[in-house]
């Protein structure tokens, strides 16, 4: 059974930051891509920040030069540094892993259960 395990949501200041991990484990062969995405009430889910097993990194507009994605390929891990938050960065922020069960396999999409970030003027 593979899981995704995010933490390190919550309210923070606008200007203030926070920092997001998550823990994929499992029977997992390899790891094509972890990520964020992000969704807010009444809107849809987006991309805020991906990065590829090759360390590409891809990062929605609105967050770039804040935010900055990092991955611990030894701990299955993945990181999200958001600085200078703004309250239109509130939503549950959840975790995105395309991973492979094994060796040839087919690439899954997993997604984590979501952590809540809120952001106040």
């Amino acid at each position: 059974q593979v899981q995704l395990v995010e933490s390190g949501g919550g309210l923070v200041q606008a200007g203030g930051s926070l920092r997001l991990t998550c823990a994929a484990s499992g029977n997992i062969f390899s790891i094509n891509a972890m990520g964020w995405y992000r969704q807010a009430p009444g809107k849809q889910r987006e991309l805020v920040a991906i990065i590829t097993s090759g360390a590409n990194t891809n990062y929605a507009d609105s967050v770039k030069g804040r935010f900055t994605i990092s991955r611990d390929n030894a701990k299955n891990t993945v990181y999200l540094q958001a600085n200078s938050l703004k309250p239109e960065d509130t939503a549950v922020y959840y975790c995105y892993g395309a991973l492979m069960l094994a060796y040839g396999g087919t690439t899954y999409r997993y997604w984590g259960q979501g952590t809540q970030v809120t952001v106040s003027s």
